[in-house]
């Protein structure tokens, strides 16, 4: 009799795969909780919105150039509160089209889901068929363009920002400022709000290498 050797199984690895699943999670935790952090920390440097809103502190401006030295000042002092106003605008407009902030975020999780955050040496693969980095760059690009110019999404961003704009430029013309606190105010003109771009920024510039790298 001759004896027949037993059969191979094959044997799948699945190391790799939850390797590659396991990468982009801690970073975009990181950047979640930095955005998050950032944001906190922005709000919590606003000043009292009885402050802002304060009837008895409102005065025709009596020049143009005023007017500018107003929302100057006053822009130094209340920046946190008003770009909150311009956010709650901006959010205000999206929810009432709820169409175009699906669409919205369906591009900022394309961003972040398919390239931003997707490992580098695992490729995306949509329909059977792989795509390169540079090609998941060109498409993202290109959906970028028509969500922002050939949907209403441009439209509405735009509108929503022009009418906060408008609205806060016009209160900080019409608010006599305190020189009292805005001299103290003018040197620290870059802390407050802005803390957040600069969390974003550092945030961006974290990602940025990977980015690099794969185009």
């Amino acid at each position: 009799m001759t004896s027949s050797a037993p059969p191979v199984l094959p044997i799948s690895n699945t190391q790799p795969i939850e390797s590659q699943s396991a990468v982009a999670t801690p970073g975009l935790r990181l950047f979640i909780t930095n955005i998050s952090e950032s944001l906190k920390n922005g709000f919590s440097q606003r000043r009292p919105w009885a402050e802002l809103v304060d009837r008895s502190a409102l005065s025709k401006p009596e020049s143009f150039s005023e007017a500018a030295i107003r929302v100057r000042k006053n822009y130094s002092y209340f920046r946190v509160n008003y770009l909150a106003v311009v956010g709650l605008i901006l959010a205000f407009s999206l929810i009432t089209n709820p169409m175009s902030l699906l669409l919205l975020l369906g591009l900022l999780a394309s961003w972040i889901f398919l390239y931003l955050f997707r490992p580098s040496d695992q490729p995306l693969v949509l329909f059977g068929r792989t795509f390169s980095d540079r090609e998941t760059l060109g498409l993202l690009i290109i959906f970028s363009i028509f969500v922002v110019f050939l949907t209403s999404v441009g439209s509405i961003l735009i509108s929503a920002l022009l009418i906060g704009s408008g609205l806060v430029c016009a209160h900080a013309a019409f608010r006599v400022p305190e020189d009292l606190f805005l001299d103290e105010q003018e040197p620290t003109a870059s802390t407050g709000f802005l803390s957040f771009l600069g969390g974003a920024a550092s945030n961006v510039a974290a990602v940025a290498p990977a980015v690099a790298a794969r185009v």
